[in-house]
């Protein structure tokens, strides 16, 4: 029995619901596969726990919250601005 299906029958683990669009859920998908999760839910609470134990990041991850939001609305930010708010170069 792998990790995961143990986790079910777990009486302190809670099932979530989250809603994404299914592009973004395609990215993760692929993320998680290509990282070598044995599933999404674990990389989801891999995710999940980095964030909480690195809140530096964490306007980081809302702004890639707003942004994947504007994408989906024919909106988005330009490379050339994220460069400039977050000092990188390429």
């Amino acid at each position: 029995m792998s990790k995961a299906d143990s986790d079910e029958n777990d009486p302190e683990i809670d099932r979530i619901n989250l809603r994404i669009s299914r592009s973004f859920l395609d990215v993760v998908d692929e993320t998680w596969r290509e990282r070598g999760f044995n599933s999404r839910s674990e990389f989801i609470r891999y995710a999940l726990r980095d964030s909480v134990n690195h809140l530096e990041g964490a306007g980081v991850w809302k702004d890639l919250a707003i942004s994947e939001a504007q994408f989906d609305e024919g909106e988005g930010i330009s490379s050339d601005e994220m460069r400039e708010k977050y000092g990188t170069d390429e």
